[in-house]
């Protein structure tokens, strides 16, 4: 992980990553399709492992939330309000280097709760209880 300007080479990667995912976005506009393409693709590079949890992560919030629209978002896969704003996605443990992947919502997720409350879950196997907590996280982020 060499360090130059104070990033790692993958976060220098994940920044042209996102230079040019934007560019493509303006392109296609609010385009379903595109946006499925271009998770689906950036799915099919993660290690296996990652893949898993990656579609996984795409089925729940594709059925919970069925007007997200897939987006990736530095390159992991992502769901978009109707205003083009990510509101959650997936960054795969392999991706940086990571011990764990995490699902991480932005700033449109309602998940407000009192003065403090999680962005961000930790996410290793997908499990029967996970997938619950995930789906429950993707309904109050929506609403």
């Amino acid at each position: 992980m060499a360090k130059a300007d104070g990033l790692t080479q993958e976060e220098r990667d994940a920044v042209k990553e996102r230079a040019k995912e934007l560019r493509e976005q303006e392109k296609a506009g609010k385009n379903r399709e595109a946006g499925e393409k271009a998770v689906r693709d950036a799915i099919a590079k993660l290690t296996d492992e990652d893949q898993v949890l990656a579609n996984g992560f795409y089925d729940i919030v594709a059925d919970v939330a069925p007007d997200l629209v897939p987006k990736t978002y530095y390159g992991m896969p992502g769901f978009a309000n109707a205003d083009g704003k990510i509101l959650v996605f997936m960054q795969p443990a392999s991706k940086f280097k990571t011990r764990y992947s995490t699902i991480g919502f932005e700033q449109p997720a309602a998940l407000d709760d009192g003065d403090m409350w999680a962005t961000a879950f930790a996410l290793i196997a997908l499990t029967p209880q996970t997938k619950k907590k995930l789906a429950d996280l993707v309904k109050t982020a929506v609403s």
